[in-house]
């Protein structure tokens, strides 16, 4: 099978794409990729990593405070959809996958006009400009959440959960001992990623000190540049902070709490390790998609929520010291994630996309 995959922006759209990729290859060794992104996201320096062929495109979102800029934002989306119709008739793929973000606008659309079979993927409850946009043109829309079903047309849609998912459940369990943490005690994890804000990480910092001498232990991935400022910092022995952690699904079965924003590509392991969780969407992002990511699982009693209007040293550490010690609350949120669990996400997706190329190829 020959691929041609594009997703951009955020991990939230690379990582379930590297996710569909890995499960094409599990099912496919003799499986062939290209991968399209932009010139100047994270795209570019993580897929390359992972030794899959790239290629960039110059290519923006609209900017609706400054509008003279789309006149750029135009001139290259044109240009990119001309570079893309060329890089897919010279790969000559069997299917074409969006996964996110304005990158896999010209990608899709190039591909629609070559009448190559095209599948989008929704991570969000709240579905993306580009994904609303695109679901005229693809043959199939797969969805992380099946309230965002209702956005797209009915005969094309179908409910997968997150491909991420299924890549959580296989890795294997990383130690709690590589950062020092103890085996016995119970971990709080304090993580807000790419969409985290000074203000909130500025809160987590003044709480920090508050730990102190908690039965639990607190393992705050700070981000570099906050991690150079608190370094020399001396916390409590059981505060850790660290700058990042790699294949943090890998690491979060070790997890008891964890503390974080309502990204999907997060919410989807939580869902899939059933991680009791407090979760602070970020008020920045289009549609306030994070928060109706986040409040899907609230009101079925799977999370606790804190809006970051509401954000307090006092409120975290009360949140917290709650919930780490009531066991009976902790298990009914491990119960409720079950709702919204699919453990073959990756399979299912895989699947459709079989059926996509398998149809193609008795029809060609």
């Amino acid at each position: 099978m020959k691929v041609v995959i594009s997703a951009g922006g955020t991990g939230g759209h690379i990582y379930p794409a590297l996710a569909i990729i890995n499960k094409i290859k599990e099912e496919d060794k003799n499986s062939e990729f290209l991968y399209i992104g932009t010139h100047n996201r994270m795209e570019k320096d993580i897929v390359p990593k992972y030794n899959i062929p790239f290629q960039a495109i110059e290519i923006y979102g609209l900017n609706r405070k400054k509008v003279f800029k789309n006149f750029k934002s135009v001139f290259c989306l044109i240009k990119s959809y001309f570079k893309c119709k060329k890089l897919i008739k010279k790969f000559k793929p069997d299917i074409v996958i969006g996964v996110g973000g304005y990158v896999t606008a010209p990608v899709i659309l190039s591909a629609h006009s070559l009448k190559i079979k095209t599948i989008i993927h929704e991570q969000n409850s709240i579905p993306g400009k580009s994904n609303l946009f695109l679901s005229k043109y693809v043959d199939k829309i797969l969805v992380s959440f099946s309230s965002s079903m209702k956005y797209f047309p009915v005969d094309k849609v179908l409910f997968t959960g997150n491909p991420c998912s299924e890549e959580a459940l296989k890795g294997k369990v990383i130690s709690k001992e590589i950062f020092s943490l103890s085996v016995d005690k119970k971990l709080v994890y304090i993580v807000m990623g790419s969409l985290g804000s000074s203000r909130v990480n500025n809160i987590i910092k003044s709480a920090l000190p508050l730990f102190s001498n908690k039965e639990y232990e607190v393992l705050f991935v700070t981000g570099k540049e906050l991690y150079e400022e608190l370094k020399e910092i001396e916390y409590s022995s059981n505060v850790k902070i660290v700058p990042y952690v790699e294949n943090q699904s890998h690491f979060l079965k070790n997890v008891d709490l964890i503390v974080t924003r309502c990204g999907a590509t997060t919410l989807s392991e939580i869902i899939a390790l059933k991680i009791p969780a407090i979760l602070i969407p970020s008020p920045y992002v289009p549609n306030n998609h994070q928060f109706k990511n986040g409040y899907d699982l609230v009101k079925r009693e799977s999370a606790i929520m804190i809006e970051e209007k509401n954000l307090t040293e006092e409120t975290l550490i009360n949140e917290i010291d709650t919930l780490i010690n009531d066991s009976e609350k902790l298990n009914i949120l491990k119960k409720n994630l079950s709702f919204f669990d699919i453990k073959n996400s990756a399979t299912i997706i895989y699947n459709e996309i079989k059926s996509l190329v398998d149809r193609k190829r008795l029809w060609t």
